[in-house]
Formats: C-alpha cells, structure tokens, sequence
C-alpha cells in the first residue's frame, strides 16, 4: 500500500470515479457463470420539492469475525428542515455522492466475484487475464492481484480529496458537522489500515499457492469496513451536501 496522499498511478481511472460518472464495461463472455451482484441505482428526482435522494442503507451483513470500530459511537448531524425544499440541481448535489459510492460497491463486488471464480477453479489464469481486461480498472498486467492493488489506490484517492477537500468547506459550511466529519476522517485511517492489510495479503498470495485464503479474508474484511462507512456517510452528508452546496 502506497502513502494516503499519493496520486494514482493511473489516474484517468480514479478521476472518472470522482465525478461520479458510469464506466463502460465491454461484455463479459457468455461461458462465464458468475456475475457481480448488481448494484442499487441512485439517483435523485428531475424535479424540485422535498428532498428525494436515498442514503444507501447498511444491511447489516458482514462476512468478517473482525470489527474494526465500534458503529454505536457515530455521532449523527442536525436534522433537516422538515419544511425546506430543493431545486433539482440541489437534489443531484446530493446524489452525487451516493453515484461515487455505487462505483467502488460495483467494483468491491468484482473483486469478491473473481476470487469466489479463483477458488472454485471456474476460470484458468488465461481466462482470468481475459476477464479483468474488460474491467474499467485495468492495468498492463491482468492479474486478481493487480487488479486489488488497483482498487485499494482508488479508495484511498477518493479518502484523500475528502479529507483534503471536501470535509473542510462542509466544516466551515455547518460547523455543526464537525462531530461528523471528524468521525468519518478516522474512520478513513482505520479504512487504510485495513487497505495495507489487504497490500499484505495480496503479496502472499502471490508468493504462496495458499495465499488466496488469506486474501480472501483481507477483502473481506475491507468490505465490512467500506462498505458500513460508505453508507454511514451517505446518511449524514446527502442532505448537507444538497443544503449547502457542496460539490
């Protein structure tokens, strides 16, 4: 795992994620019997009124034993203004978020679906090398391996513009977020915590016809932490986000 504040090294990719736009994804073969998990669209209305955009909800699945924080101490921000309304531009500020989010779910749910492909001896290394160049996510080597190094530098891109950027204008917007922001700007060093576990396992797995237990149980627990903090963020920054402006 490289240092939070460092760039991409192919940053086209994370850029695109950032703006929150869709990836191009050529078909996939139909000899392949697995597919990721489709992933929740979120969008907010086209018209103005109340406001409309869904946080992505925590469905309380986890796949590790391991915990790493404590959900009960997350504080929570001021509530809405049950009688404010929103113009449609306010409305997709708001979305916005959640569309960057389902990003890293859709690519988080590849990962996990390769590995399951790996074990099960579905696909050879050939296939395999074949399946990942299709994905928005490549690099010059087609490996599981590279392509999970891949994806924990775009998570923690994507941390690096928060902390850097956008947690301070919602602070000096709302200093009533503080509480909130500070709690997601940890949660994102225990996040990188678990990114270089992840950096460890992959480099076992590589090292060892055994290792893909142990990669397996890295992502996993990634997945517990991400994708709990994905939607613990959402629940307290869609509405703020939408209310002040933000982008």
């Amino acid at each position: 795992m490289r240092n939070r504040g460092a760039a991409p090294e192919h940053g086209g990719d994370a850029a695109v994620r950032d703006r929150g736009a869709v990836p191009e994804r050529a078909p996939e073969p139909a000899s392949e019997r697995r597919v990721a998990p489709p992933v929740r669209a979120s969008r907010a209305t086209v018209t103005g009124g109340a406001f409309a955009v869904v946080p992505t909800p925590d469905d309380g699945v986890r796949r590790s034993d391991q915990q790493v924080w404590d959900e009960s101490t997350r504080p929570t921000g001021p509530a809405p203004d049950p009688d404010r309304t929103y113009t449609p531009q306010e409305q997709a500020t708001g979305a916005h978020l959640v569309q960057i989010h389902d990003g890293l779910r859709a690519e988080l749910a590849q990962i996990h679906d390769l590995i399951e492909q790996v074990a099960a001896g579905e696909i050879d290394a050939g296939a395999a090398r074949s399946h990942i160049n299709t994905m928005t996510m490549r690099q010059n080597r087609w490996t599981l391996g590279v392509y999970c190094e891949s994806y924990c530098r775009i998570v923690t891109t994507h941390h690096t513009i928060e902390d850097q950027s956008f947690f301070p204008r919602l602070r000096a917007h709302d200093p009533r977020l503080g509480p909130v922001v500070d709690r997601l700007e940890q949660e994102h060093h225990v996040i990188h915590d678990v990114l270089e576990g992840v950096d460890r396992a992959l480099v076992a797995y590589v090292g060892s016809p055994d290792g893909l237990a142990g990669l397996r149980a890295a992502v996993d627990l990634l997945t517990d932490a991400l994708l709990s903090h994905l939607s613990y963020e959402e629940r307290e920054l869609v509405e703020p986000l939408a209310r002040l402006g933000v982008a």
